[in-house]
């Protein structure tokens, strides 16, 4: 493998970057700012809210892999040739160490101790001795492979709750990780639903390598009252939830919120109270996870 590295002004970036792409048989081209580092160096967006400053940086370094050293010199040699190529540089062509990326990035993720007794597992580790349960999951497309604060918080209440002969629906599932936590401690039936089909097939996969049941569709799916509904999005939709989330929770049942920051509980608090009363049950990292009871009567 061989790295070929160019310096390029902000309107070669585009044409170069396809050029080795689409016709030199680049394998990957990255950019990255020239003045990386240095004291020109500068941030490529601007502040939350405004626009960017421009749509590049000023001079920036493209960083080609090739798989042999002749297709890395031939590439570097017909752009340079190129009339529109001008300001083009080249930087330098080196030898790479092939990397196993899988290996590498299974390297990067470990077991998540939930409780003592509770576990998230990839599939590449053996689950530790105290786990008497364990969710097998390995980080996807879906969001909830339990290395966040908000799943984590939302797996601690579940493992502490008696779910059995409870209906639970697991709204905006994800990765199904909340759905399948709630079967594993004793749900009588889950429902999980997202309005994205990629979660809702991650969700399936995901529960049938734990051996658990349990149903997973879009919204219209769920249907009816359940004893907990769990629902770990963001603030924003979570105050545009509030009727219908409520609206399925059934009398005296557990409602369970979470992608919520420290500073958006009153907010929470006073959309959900026509409702339902609810309250900070824990915090983690800025991060707070929020439930009530809806009242019976």
């Amino acid at each position: 493998m061989y790295e070929l590295g160019l310096s390029a002004p902000q309107a070669l970036v585009e044409p170069v970057s396809e050029a080795l792409m689409n016709e030199l048989s680049a394998l990957s081209v990255s950019v990255e700012d020239a003045d990386a580092d240095t004291d020109a160096e500068r941030a490529l967006f601007g502040e939350p809210g405004m626009p960017a400053p421009q749509p590049g940086w000023e001079r920036s370094t493209l960083k080609a892999l090739f798989e042999t050293e002749a297709a890395a010199t031939d590439a570097m040699t017909l752009l340079l040739a190129q009339d529109w190529a001008e300001g083009l540089a080249v930087q330098g062509l080196r030898a790479v160490q092939e990397q196993d990326w899988v290996r590498l990035t299974q390297s990067q993720f470990s077991p998540v101790e939930i409780t003592p007794a509770f576990w998230i597992v990839p599939s590449w580790h053996e689950p530790p001795a105290q786990a008497a349960r364990v969710i097998r999951l390995d980080p996807g497309l879906a969001f909830g492979t339990g290395t966040h604060p908000t799943t984590r918080m939302c797996l601690r209440w579940i493992a502490q709750q008696v779910l059995s002969g409870q209906r639970v629906l697991d709204y905006g599932c994800g990765s199904g990780i909340l759905a399948i936590g709630a079967a594993l401690h004793g749900a009588a039936s889950v429902d999980a639903v997202d309005i994205d089909p990629a979660a809702v097939e991650a969700t399936l996969y995901n529960a049938q390598a734990n051996g658990v049941s349990l149903r997973s569709g879009l919204a219209e799916l769920a249907q009816g009252a359940y004893g907990t509904v769990l629902a770990n999005i963001l603030a924003t939709p979570l105050k545009l939830l509030a009727p219908l989330l409520c609206g399925h929770l059934a009398p005296g049942g557990h409602l369970l919120l979470a992608g919520i920051l420290e500073r958006q509980a009153e907010e929470l608090q006073l959309a959900y109270a026509p409702w339902c009363e609810i309250e900070v049950l824990d915090r983690e990292d800025g991060w707070i996870l929020m439930g009530g009871r809806r009242p019976i009567g």
